[in-house]
């Protein structure tokens, strides 16, 4: 669904959204900017509220922590990746699970076919997780888990796993992110509804904080916010007010602040906006050391100390000229670097295009490594500090934060607010906005829009292709071991026993799941129980803001052009174009999908947004109910390869394969062939401009029917 914003009602947003500094200090950013230093003129680096870094020698004591994000498709090949990663000087581990393990589905789940292995490694069971971890002592490396929707059953599989090695849960470090608000918001791979969501997420903070106090329970997220589009503060003021309601949440179960607050930590995005990024990590200690003093009467500098991982931006890497993109991490890691991160992740440059290389991933952890051993900035603490542009901006970061914290609080805070669409509309407003500038040129992208003089010599890369095919059969063998070799009455009992203690409120559901992993259950077993006492599976509806990109799109006369096309259109039809932009598989990326909505919306089509999780049965369904004249697939996680083709398939078996099908996002070069020879009209890859491919589409129909009238006419 494509929504109208009022304007009005987000006029103090645009305010403050727009506010940031972008030349010399003006004369009462001086005012502040003195004032701030004053405030902090007898504060070192590690005393509250941590402006100049969270510890009192930061780097030149220890370095920060190179954790690189990684996993795909089965538990063996990660397992290798890690080795050789652990060998080539990382830190710690950080694992990337696959869509369907996200969801809480088995890889045999019929709704994840074409998903598994194929954005992250496939778990299915504790056996899965001990190969995962073979050969790597779980009390001896720190072990990051990207893991909120099935955070139970991933966590059960950690701690038994461990229990197999010989390893106590007292002795695992690391952390499992558990942020479930960030997936109803962008990401979108939530499993039961917010309210028992926010149940499991206080039951992991519970159980950790007893039983494994060297593991962090959340990794509170901003970094998909930036991903889904928001601006640099706006990714701050949200994940700061998600915190709030975690430490609301986790207090409420009875939880001393001061004794869990220690063990939340935080995970930001690092973008192009250099000095705004680094400012965004000190604002972020300022600000979190103030609200836990101010809400909670925190007193411990260990409660007020905020930590972070940072991680360098995906959506500002470029499908056109790959090799600029190793310039752009390179910078967005110095920018969290001068921040104060405490861990840090590089991606690969060619990760617009496909799931990172070998080579690529070499050079981003090695972009790490040279920062660290070369440059010399491990020496300084806070090296920006005292420079006015630096402390004005910080300031400003600070006060633009706390407005966007305060709004979300006057709503009731995040849950409200989620209820609302308040949040999720600031991000699809910016992310279209963003799209519009692009598209008209008001802002630069090196290689896409501009300086593209080397647009026809783009290398060809080796990029890394997951063999489908081969990792589903490996992970349907490995499930019919595990079902075939365990006690059925022990796992029925153990799956009994946590559906019903969902029913009661103050049950610890993990230590259940811990119990059911034991017995092999499955991560879908464990899951559906789970979901049979919580009240079932969550859907949610996604909105696209209406006027945002028009307003924004500055060469008024392509915007003109293309409305006059679809009136023209509408004027023979008696009906605008139509258009549905669909998801499949269980890839809740919806950046792109909203972008492409609301672009379309005020180029003058129709347009709806499919539910997510759509299987091509269903897209193609809806697709002919609504009588469309156009299918938008929006594509990041890679199951397009085998989804694509089984929608083009099922649009010619019920007769509507007039229907013109196009797709978008993420889609390595060697997929190309195969899904326009399946029927797909058209591909637009990262950077593709929607003003253009609307007209693309547009001169597409008209000829089609042109084509139609033509025969029609025919004797």
């Amino acid at each position: 669904m494509v929504e109208s914003r009022n304007s009005s009602s987000d006029s103090s947003l645009d305010q403050f959204w727009s506010r940031m500094p972008n030349a010399l200090c003006e004369a009462s950013d001086l005012l502040a900017c003195k004032h701030l230093q004053g405030e902090f003129a007898d504060k070192k680096p590690g005393e509250p509220n941590f402006l100049r870094g969270p510890y009192a020698t930061m780097y030149s004591g220890q370095p920060w922590t190179t954790r690189q994000y990684a996993g795909f498709s089965t538990a063996e090949a990660s397992n290798a990746f890690y080795h050789q990663a652990l060998k080539r000087g990382q830190h710690g581990l950080s694992v990337a699970f696959d869509l369907p393990t996200h969801r809480g589905y088995d890889s045999d789940h019929p709704r994840v076919v074409g998903d598994v292995g194929k954005a992250g490694v496939a778990i299915d069971s504790i056996e899965d997780m001990k190969r995962l971890f073979e050969g790597i002592r779980l009390d001896g490396v720190s072990v990051s888990m990207t893991m909120s929707g099935a955070v139970l059953p991933i966590m059960a599989f950690f701690i038994v796993a461990a229990e197999e090695q010989g390893v106590k849960r007292s002795a695992l470090k690391g952390t499992v992110q558990n942020d479930i608000l960030k997936e109803f918001l962008v990401r979108n791979t939530y499993i039961y509804a917010p309210k028992p969501s926010m149940r499991l997420l206080t039951d992991v903070i519970r159980f950790t904080t007893s039983e494994m106090q060297k593991f962090n329970p959340i990794s509170i997220s901003g970094y998909h916010f930036q991903e889904a589009g928001a601006s640099p503060v706006l990714e701050l003021g949200l994940t700061l007010a998600d915190g709030l309601e975690y430490v609301r949440a986790a207090q409420s179960c009875g939880l001393s602040v001061e004794r869990f607050a220690p063990r939340l930590s935080f995970f930001f995005g690092i973008g192009m906006q250099f000095l705004q990024e680094a400012v965004k990590l000190r604002a972020a200690r300022f600000l979190w050391a103030k609200m836990m003093r101010e809400k909670f009467a925190v007193k411990s500098s260990e409660a007020l100390r905020l930590r972070t991982h940072c991680q360098t931006s995906g959506v500002s890497l470029t499908a056109q000229a790959p090799y600029n993109n190793i310039v752009r991490t390179t910078l967005e890691a110095l920018a969290a670097v001068l921040g104060g991160t405490q861990s840090l992740h590089t991606n690969a440059f060619d990760e617009a295009i496909a799931l990172p290389s070998d080579f690529s991933s070499h050079i981003a952890l090695n972009t790490q490594l040279i920062l660290q051993n070369e440059s010399g900035i491990t020496g300084a603490i806070d090296p920006l500090a005292g420079s006015y542009y630096f402390e004005s901006l910080t300031h400003h970061m600070i006060t633009q934060a706390e407005e966007i914290i305060d709004t979300i609080e006057r709503e009731g805070g995040m849950v409200a607010a989620l209820a609302n669409d308040t949040a999720s509309g600031w991000i699809a407003t910016q992310a279209a906005a963003r799209q519009a500038r692009l598209d008209s040129l008001q802002e630069v992208q090196v290689g896409v829009n501009a300086f593209t003089h080397d647009e026809g010599t783009a290398p060809e890369l080796d990029t890394l292709s997951i063999n489908l095919r081969e990792v589903l059969q490996r992970q349907l063998a490995s499930l019919h071991d595990v079902r075939s070799n365990r006690d059925e009455q022990r796992l029925l009992s153990s799956l009994t026993a946590l559906e019903k203690a969902c029913a009661k409120a103050d049950e610890p559901l993990l230590e259940h799941a811990i119990v059911a992993a034991r017995a092999r259950a499955t991560i879908g077993e464990i899951s559906d129980a789970l979901a049979r006492g919580l009240g079932g599976r969550h859907s949610q509806r996604t909105l696209a803001p209406r006027g945002v990109y028009g307003e924004a799109f500055a060469d008024k006369k392509v915007l003109s052009a293309l409305r006059r096309s679809t009136d023209e259109f509408a004027s023979k039809k008696g009906r605008r174009p139509r258009l549905l932009v669909v998801k499949l598989g269980q890839d809740g990326h919806d950046r792109g999908a909203r972008t492409v909505a609301a672009a379309f919306a005020d180029f003058g089509f129709d347009v709806d947004i499919a539910p997510l999780f759509q299987t091509p049965h269903e897209a193609a369904r809806q697709a002919i109910a609504n009588e469309v004249d156009i299918i938008g697939v929006s594509t990041q996680a890679g199951a397009h390869e085998a989804l694509v083709p089984q929608l083009m398939a099922e649009l010619h078996r019920c007769q509507a394969g007039d229907i013109l099908v196009v797709c978008g996002g993420v889609i390595p070069p060697q997929d190309y062939k195969d899904l326009l020879q399946s029927g797909v009209f058209a591909l637009f890859g990262p950077g593709s401009n929607l003003a253009q491919a609307a007209d693309k589409i547009i001169k597409a129909l008209q000829a089609k029917d042109e084509r139609r009238n033509t025969s029609a006419g025919t004797p």
